[in-house]
């Protein structure tokens, strides 16, 4: 049973946080974190996600990085990574996770490439790619609620 989500990059200030409010409301009822395993805690959101987001009808302005710890992995059912490499880092830091981390885009496999730094047409296609993953995932955890 799926009751609690954590999602996962680098910083949590552009992918995780859109991937966030994404499956936060498409999903009653389930609790949706994000993480960051490099995060400077405390940092607001990325201005480029946070207006990338807006577009969509998604408010990230009042989000806060976090750094991925033990509790946050202990403490949630799954756990979306936005890359391969990110996943097996957070089974590598914390081996409770192994068989609840997966890929956002696990499902159709691929990576959801950092747009951190670059141009604004990078967070435009990570967006969307963040929300192919959150519509392969959403009847699946669904079922699982």
């Amino acid at each position: 049973m799926i009751k609690t989500i954590l999602v996962v990059c680098a910083g949590n200030i552009c992918r995780s946080p859109m991937a966030q409010y994404l499956l936060d409301g498409k999903l009653g009822g389930v609790a949706v974190h994000s993480a960051g395993l490099d995060a400077m805690a405390g940092s607001c959101a990325d201005p480029l996600a946070i207006r990338v987001a807006a577009e969509s009808g998604l408010d990230i302005a009042g989000h806060r990085a976090q750094l991925l710890n033990l509790e946050l992995v202990s403490n949630c059912d799954l756990i979306l990574a936005m890359e391969a490499s990110q996943r097996h880092e957070i089974v590598r830091r914390h081996p409770c996770a192994s068989g609840k981390v997966f890929r956002l885009g696990e499902i159709e496999r691929f990576d959801v490439p950092d747009p951190y730094r670059k141009p604004v047409t990078r967070f435009y296609d990570a967006f969307r790619l963040i929300q192919k993953g959150v519509d392969a995932w959403v009847p699946r955890i669904k079922a699982m609620t």
